[in-house]
């Protein structure tokens, strides 16, 4: 079954060139030119990955974003005119899995997308052991679901694959630069900030008090780690 992406843009000629060029490799498209409508066919159809516009009418990005990570960890690319630091990091607090600013090359594009599904159809592949336990934290390798207890916590995939990559490699200490190269596979501009939004992010979803963390720690002036030692 081909892969299906949501394009949402207001600018006709970016999602007629995006339209053109996925189709052209197989990808199955839809679009939507608003926030309120990306909302409604996203929650009414069945997307594998959504590339989605910061400047939207009606319902900007920011809040499409928030309001499909309530429900879904769907991969999500933001698009933006903006370039500035700070709006990179504000998309990727609230749950974007990338971050191109446009103008952008297509093939780059086509190049990210290829790399988040090639991610996520190798850890399905490779894994064989379905389910990683630490305490009352239930991982499933096979639904990529995480639960602690009996509540789901609802993970973006970068921050399942920062979790899964920890949890296998127990103790061992990753430098930002080594998460940068095995999670996201390619040169992320050299922001070496965006490991730190991740896992401050993920620290929230998973510890009970991010402040003094039970499960990922920093090694200060090398990188971070998982421990689940009392």
């Amino acid at each position: 079954m081909a892969r299906k992406i949501l394009i949402v843009d207001d600018e006709p000629l970016i999602v007629k060139g995006l339209k053109y060029s996925l189709e052209q490799d197989g990808y199955e498209t839809d679009s939507a030119a608003d926030g309120e409508e990306a909302l409604a066919k996203f929650f009414a159809g069945r997307y594998d990955l959504v590339l989605l516009d910061v400047m939207l009418p009606k319902l900007d990005g920011i809040d499409v974003c928030l309001r499909i990570r309530e429900k879904s960890s769907v991969p999500i690319i933001m698009l933006t005119a903006k370039g500035e630091d700070m709006d990179k990091i504000l998309g990727l607090e609230y749950g974007a899995d990338d971050y191109m600013t446009k103008p952008f090359n297509i093939l780059e594009v086509k190049a990210r997308i290829k790399t988040i599904f090639r991610r996520t159809t190798m850890t399905q592949k490779e894994n064989t052991q379905s389910v990683l336990t630490v305490r009352d934290m239930r991982i499933n390798l096979n639904n990529r679901s995480v639960n602690i207890g009996s509540k789901e916590i609802n993970l973006t995939a970068k921050e399942f694959d920062l979790l899964q990559l920890f949890v296998s490699n127990r103790g061992k200490v990753f430098s930002r630069e080594n998460l940068l190269e095995t999670i996201w596979k390619y040169d992320y501009l050299g922001d070496l900030r965006t490991v730190d939004v991740h896992i401050r992010r993920l620290r929230e979803k998973i510890e009970k008090n991010p402040a003094q963390p039970e499960f990922i720690f920093t090694k200060w002036g090398v990188g971070y780690y998982f421990t689940d030692k009392d």
